[in-house]
């Protein structure tokens, strides 16, 4: 059977609901100082906000090492009502403080089948749901390279899916051929997230073809291409078959993007704003596609390590 690793247990794919597909309850990188996201009652506060418009699933795409605050996801997880998905993995090394990254450079597997199978920071936590990776500018840096190549790994020893943050949405194509022509992950455990931040629609659909699932998230981002490309990208991957690889993420990554401190849109936007449009605009059965059936495919799946308990509800305890 296939599950999703949450922070409360594993959940049954066709218990996750309506998703959140990429975002961030806790955030903290040396490129946005002052901007952190840790602050557990707002964090609380967006999770609320999405439950009561339906929402129950929301991905947190924060790998090791950057103030993803793994002790207090359950508890967030628990008071929101929503259920979360933590990540391991490792971001691009710019955004780490001195030391972090070559402290764990020769132990990647390990790190990432711990956390993933034993629980997070040692296995005294709950455990990672997804592995997430980063690429550069239109290319691949060495950095990108070992950390992908111990991502792969990871995945063939636990089934865990693979998030990409591509930098301004480039080099897709380029993560495709290493993930999956050079170290063999399927293409429907790959999430290739960022994709409106590169607006062109052949490289989307070629990733399509490959069978990735294509993430756009970034409503935040208000110096990026977002919503106002978003809806002719969907709608173009639409029509040339690809709604079953479709996701749609918040990708909140600063105080002043989060809803819940008077700042913007936050998680609640997607299901307030971007659902009802997009089943306006690209028909019900689509918006049903990209908030539910697809991430439960490209979260769920069949575990192998170390088994976890079955999640209860998420308000059910405390």
């Amino acid at each position: 059977m296939r599950f999703a690793r949450t922070v409360l247990g594993d959940v049954p794919a066709d218990e996750l609901g309506i998703c959140d597909a990429h975002d961030h309850l806790f955030f903290r990188s040396t490129r946005l100082p002052g901007q952190e996201l840790d602050d557990v009652d707002a964090a609380v506060a967006e999770l609320r906000g999405f439950h009561a418009l339906g929402g129950r699933t929301v991905v947190q795409w924060t790998p090791y090492g950057l103030g993803r605050r793994a002790e207090a996801l359950a508890g967030v997880a628990r008071a929101g009502g929503v259920h979360v998905i933590a990540a391991t993995g490792m971001h691009q090394a710019a955004h780490y403080e001195p030391g972090v990254v070559e402290e764990v450079y020769g132990r990647l597997d390990e790190l990432f089948v711990g956390e993933l199978t034993e629980g997070m920071d040692g296995g005294s936590l709950p455990p990672a749901g997804m592995i997430k990776v980063a690429g550069g500018f239109h290319g691949l840096d060495d950095h990108a390279r070992t950390v992908m190549a111990a991502a792969a790994r990871a995945h063939h020893a636990t089934g865990a899916p693979i998030g990409i943050h591509h930098e301004l949405g480039t080099a897709s194509l380029d993560v495709l051929d290493l993930l999956c022509g050079r170290h063999g992950v399927p293409p429907e455990r790959v999430i290739l997230g960022h994709l409106n931040r590169f607006p062109d629609p052949s490289v989307h659909a070629e990733a399509g073809r490959a069978g990735a699932f294509l993430a756009f998230d970034g409503p935040s981002r208000a110096n990026h291409a977002t919503d106002w490309r978003l809806f002719d990208l969907l709608a173009a991957l639409v029509e040339a078959g690809h709604a079953d690889r479709l996701l749609l993420g918040g990708d909140t990554t600063t105080a002043a993007a989060r809803a819940s401190t008077g700042g913007g849109p936050g998680i609640p936007y997607l299901l307030r704003v971007m659902r009802p449009r997009i089943a306006r605009d690209l028909g019900e059965a689509v918006a049903e596609k990209i908030f539910v059936s697809n991430p439960a495919r490209a979260f769920a799946v069949e575990w192998r390590g170390a088994d976890r308990p079955r999640a209860a509800e998420p308000g059910e305890a405390g």
